[in-house]
């Protein structure tokens, strides 16, 4: 390729991910899909502005490299061994479970056994990218159905790898080898096994102690970068996978104090690189066949969806998931995946898979792909709709005399009730999650499952006796409205109220709430205490500061309030409270 020709290339692509991956953003269809589109749009099937797909094809295969580099690196020993119950339970069984029934219907659609396995085996993956996409966005990672997605999908990693890894083993040339070529080909991969483990060990560190002593930033990003391209090129070299090699060595790295270091630098590379993969695949897809037979591949993704949709319902039920966990988990990962991608070309690239029903495996694990927000976005409608249509049955609290009221069991809700125990003061417990309180039952608290804005529960868990309402409720409109059912009912019950942010803080306080904390108020304090005596300021010093800084906050805090309806004279006061306080401290500083 020549170099006007490369650089229109890198235009080219580029620009396509810079357009389509916000666009879609902000569409809430995600940027994975949008990076597919820029590839569908710029390929041969499009403008045809890019009309060689395999020679990028190859180098952005590199995405999916660091990637597994990177999941290596999360995974260190403690940490599998503390996830194993749901990741080689839930997720063995998710795998074994929708392998074996996608085998079994490509077998009765006319494959043969050895693509019939591939297929299943490729189509049972969810994609990984996707997914924790999603869960980031709507902050569900800590989900009860977040968490056992997270723990299918990681096995799905884990198992993928070494199917990739073998099937250059079962390449009809591999079969016709000697038995001497085939034991060298063994020979050889072991030495580069071993050569890893033992360079990852002991080799690597040491490197990274000369590297980071230069304290040159892009010598070390230079050195993260050949580390993973030269693990590559090795497992390449003997015919292996190269995800393989990089994985093994990211988790080989996992307990290093480098890790953080080398997650740093090798994470923008991934990222973009990924970003190329997707675009790659979106120019690969036969749209022909779409034109030819759209009944078909539509068809297949439909019953794809259904079909994962249904076995990850029954895992869920299976593992003592609850039935709404099950649901949403099913409509999160019901499509193909990223890694299937990777295999049918790496099938059909060692004719293991023919190249027609890779196509049509491509085409249609695209089609579910893009399907995945629409059908997650109509999954939480469905699910808000079921719930407003159905009355939830709430717990019948017992009757007893208590001091505190906790509303909201997170985690600001525990380490009260936490603390409360340890002093015999008695107190009730409202969830309005039944999956919280799931959860939270499993470790042995009491707590029941309500609204605490409804006056009745609130009744029957002791509100006219109690003494304070710790408000823990995460969202700031369910607060308020509790905080209001409160005021209007319970007149000397005191609130005392966790807020997210100056807006949540000034809605309680117009409802007169006894205390009003910011959830991340203190911790930020302690941490900048801390930074000051680090940076040789101090013990005594520190904390006047800090102290300082508080009592003008409060202050501050409490003025906005009263001008809250004035944005002008909210905005000038505002600013003049800053340099007021920035006065302050350097007054402080001189004394």
């Amino acid at each position: 390729m020549h170099g006007n020709e490369f650089l229109l290339h890198a235009l080219v692509y580029l620009g396509a991910a810079v357009v389509a991956a916000p666009l879609f953003m902000r569409l809430g269809l995600g940027s994975v899909l949008g990076y597919l589109a820029a590839g569908a749009f710029i390929g041969p099937w499009g403008l045809g502005l890019i009309r060689d797909v395999e020679s990028i094809r190859g180098f952005a295969e590199f995405g999916v490299v660091m990637l597994l580099f990177l999941i290596g690196l999360e995974l260190n020993p403690a940490r599998l061994w503390r996830m194993r119950g749901p990741v080689f339970g839930s997720g063995a069984l998710q795998v074994l479970l929708t392998a074996g029934a996608l085998g079994l219907i490509a077998l009765v659609l006319g494959l043969p056994l050895r693509d019939a396995a591939i297929a299943g085996f490729g189509l049972a993956m969810s994609s990984t990218a996707f997914a924790l996409q999603i869960l980031g966005e709507k902050r569900e990672l800590d989900t009860e159905y977040g968490r056992r997605s997270f723990s299918i999908l990681l096995f799905q990693d884990l198992a993928v790898i070494p199917v990739i890894a073998l099937l250059p083993l079962f390449a009809p040339e591999a079969r016709q080898e000697s038995g001497g070529a085939l034991a060298w080909s063994v020979a050889k991969a072991a030495g580069v096994f071993a050569l890893v483990i033992v360079g990852g060990r002991y080799l690597v560190r040491p490197a990274f102690r000369i590297m980071a002593a230069t304290r040159v930033r892009e010598i070390v990003t230079a050195f993260s970068l050949f580390l993973v391209f030269g693990i590559a090129f090795l497992m390449h070299s003997i015919g292996l996978s190269m995800a393989l090699g990089t994985f093994l060595a990211g988790a080989l790295l996992a307990e290093s104090e480098y890790r953080h270091e080398l997650e740093t630098n090798i994470a923008p590379f991934e990222g973009l690189l990924m970003g190329l993969f997707f675009i790659a695949v979106g120019m690969s897809v036969d749209f022909g066949l779409l034109i030819r037979e759209p009944l078909l591949i539509f068809g297949l993704a439909f019953g794809l969806m259904l079909i994962k949709f249904a076995l990850l319902l029954l895992t869920g039920k299976l593992s003592g998931a609850a039935t709404d966990s099950s649901r949403r988990m099913g409509a999160l990962l019901c499509q193909g995946g990223e890694f299937a991608f990777v295999l049918f070309a790496a099938a059909a690239g060692a004719s293991l898979l023919s190249s027609t029903t890779a196509a049509y495996l491509t085409a249609v694990v695209s089609i579910s792909m893009a399907a995945t927000p629409v059908v997650a976005a109509a999954s939480d409608r469905f699910l808000r709709t079921a719930a407003s249509g159905e009355a939830p049955v709430y717990d019948e609290i017992e009757p007893r005399e208590v001091q505190v009221i906790i509303a909201g069991y997170g985690r600001v809700g525990q380490i009260i009730s936490r603390i409360l125990r340890s002093q015999n003061i008695p107190f009730t417990a409202l969830e309005h999650s039944p999956e919280q309180v799931e959860v939270s039952r499993r470790f042995g608290n009491k707590i029941y499952y309500g609204d605490a804005s409804r006056v009745d529960l609130l009744r029957a868990a002791g509100a006219d006796r109690a003494r304070v309402l710790a408000l823990a409720i995460d969202d700031p409109e369910a607060s308020v409205a509790v905080a209001r059912v409160v005021r209007e009912h319970f007149p000397n019950l005191k609130i005392f109220a966790r807020v997210r942010n100056r807006s949540h803080a000034f809605d309680l306080m117009d409802l007169k709430a006894e205390l009003v904390t910011r959830e991340t108020y203190g911790s930020s304090l302690e941490m900048a205490e801390k930074a000051l005596e680090e940076f040789g300021v101090r013990k005594e010093q520190a904390a006047r500061v800090i102290a300082t800084f508080r009592k003008h906050d409060e202050a501050t805090l409490a003025e906005q309030f009263r001008l809250r309806n004035d944005q002008k004279a909210l905005v000038d006061y505002s600013r003049r409270s800053a340099e007021q306080l920035q006065q302050l401290l350097e007054a402080d500083r001189e004394t």
